[in-house]
């Protein structure tokens, strides 16, 4: 099975590889049966195929966060004030 432990040995993939159903899912998601196909594991994928080298995909990483934690404030702000 694929094993991708870090991301200077993704980077030297061949393109054919970066297409493979568990490309950026880490290991415990693909034990849990994860993959491209879901719609969290197209998630994880995306996610994890993210590289911390390059700052298109730091920006990328930071309005992700934001999508997420931003709801949560809004309804704990609706919630408790």
């Amino acid at each position: 099975m694929y094993d991708d432990e870090g991301a200077d040995e993704d980077e030297d993939l061949p393109p054919i590889h970066r297409l493979h159903s568990s490309y950026g899912i880490p290991a415990d998601a693909r034990q849990m049966g994860l993959d491209r196909n879901v719609p969290e594991g197209a998630w994880l994928a995306f996610a994890g195929s993210l590289s911390s080298a390059r700052p298109s995909h730091r920006l990328v990483a930071w309005l992700l966060l934001a999508a997420f934690v931003l709801p949560l404030l809004l309804t704990l702000k609706a919630t408790f004030f």
